[in-house]
This record gives C-alpha cells, structure tokens and sequence, in this order.
C-alpha cells in the first residue's frame, strides 16, 4: 500500500454494540437469535475509514477513541461482513489484530437506520473501487473498450416527413420583383388581393415623360385590372434626360398645364 494513500472516513454511529457468536457448524447463515441479544459483550463507537481498496470497520471507545477492534474489509459482500439470516440490524464481521490473528463477532445496531447506513457505505466504496479499476483498464487498453456503433440495427428505419419541409420552404419565398418603368424608375406593384387603381387619361391625349410624348401602354396588373403606364419612344428614351424639364425655368412651356385637358407635362 501506498504511503501518499490519504485515509477518508466513510460512515459513523455513535452507539454499536459486539456479541459472542457460537461457531458455526453448518454452511447455513448466522441467526441473531442464536446470540444473547440482551447481554452485549462490548458497547461503543463505530467507524468506517477507507485506505485506498480497502475499507476498515473500527470499534472504539465512546469516550477516548481508544481501539477496541478492527476488521478490514477487501470485499463487499464477502467473508469479512456478512448477513445473519433473520434480522436487518446484525451482522457477523472478521476482526484482526496486528499479528495475523482473526475472529468472528457479531455486530449489531438498535436502528434500523443505523444498520442501512453501514451497508450502503461499504456499497459505495466498492462500487467506487470497481469504477477505478475499469478506468485503469481502459487507459492501458483503450482500443479494447467498447467502440459506438452508429450504424443502422436490422430492420431498424427512420422516417423524414419532406411535405413539411417544402411547405416551410414556399412560406419563406422570394418576394416579387417590382416593375420598372421604361424610364428607369421602379414601380410598386399593386396590393395583393386588391382592385389597382386604373389610370387612363382622356382620348386623344398623350404623356409627355423626359421631354418626350409618349403613347400610354395597357399592362395587366394583379386580379384582372389594367393599368396604362407610358412608353417612350426609343430613340427620345435612350438620350434624353428624365429630370431635365425640372431644370429649366418656370417660365417654360413644358412646365405649364394644358388648357382644357387636366393633365400636367414635366
């Protein structure tokens, strides 16, 4: 055993108490009610301490600590601690002494509680040493651990529901794209669901857009309504300049409304 090994304790009752067992003749377990249960041979503390791999079980003195027995415990459950057969609160434990020597007494708690405790302690610390030594194990041999296996198991299938997948696709679509006048400038389309205004000027009259006359062109808009936008002539649309009617005078004819016809040329 390893001197860095620190001692931790594991579990304490302040009230046990030791009886003489009668040997045991047969393989049947230990009956508590074999012993004398009133006429305990010894009375006092219990502590359980853990060294590395093994656990101690100490009897000591209520008052002083002094020592009174020891039993170390390598297995649990094994021969150092057993169950008697009839009752929860006794046990049959394997004292020794510094010189090799080993008996049998048993060992018994007034609480039930008591008697749990004591054996979820020594449960623990096993379960603890069994975690340890498989964790050696597999730092010395990791490719002999148990390897994820991600594969698809006989008969074993999975579903993908693809309908829902397109219906989430076509509620996020790309919005539509807006008309673009034939002078450049971009068009708000008409509300979805809705009657577009009709714009359609008087007989006979015509649109004057960058300087130009230009005839109206009939465009179909959304649930069945036309609307007129100009068309520009070609030749006019490819050189002239827009907004170059905003920058001459007032005083300029094409700046001036039209007698009689209710539409204004820019």
């Amino acid at each position: 055993m390893e001197e860095s090994e620190y001692e931790s304790v594991l579990c304490v009752k302040p009230e046990v108490h030791v009886y003489r067992i009668p040997p045991r003749a047969t393989n049947r377990g230990y009956r508590a009610s074999e012993w004398q249960l009133d006429q305990p041979s010894w009375s006092g503390r219990l502590r359980i301490t853990a060294k590395g791999k093994v656990a101690y079980i100490k009897l000591e003195d209520r008052t002083s600590g002094e020592l009174f027995a020891q039993a170390p415990v390598d297995q649990f459950p094994g021969t150092a601690v057993e169950s008697v057969t009839d009752s929860s609160r006794y046990f049959v434990i394997r004292i020794e002494d510094g010189n090799g020597r080993r008996a049998f007494i048993g060992l018994g708690f007034g609480d039930r509680g008591d008697a749990f405790d004591f054996n979820v302690a020594l449960q623990d610390h096993f379960k603890w040493v069994k975690q340890q030594c498989e964790f050696a194990k597999q730092a010395q041999n990791p490719d002999e651990g148990p390897k994820l296996d991600l594969g698809f198991k006989d008969g074993q299938t999975i579903k993908i529901n693809i309908a829902n997948m397109r219906k989430k696709e076509g509620a996020a679509g790309t919005p539509r794209a807006r008309p673009t006048s034939a002078g450049g400038l971009s068009l708000l389309p008409p509300p979805p669901g809705g009657k577009s205004s009709t714009v359609i000027p008087p007989s006979g009259e015509q649109l004057s857009v960058g300087g130009s006359l230009v005839q109206p062109a009939v465009v179909s808009g959304s649930g069945g309504a036309t609307e007129l936008w100009p068309q520009s002539k070609p030749a006019a649309a490819a050189t002239a300049d827009i907004w170059g009617d905003f920058t001459k005078s007032t005083g300029s004819p094409s700046s001036q409304s039209q007698p009689g016809t209710g539409w204004v040329q820019f």
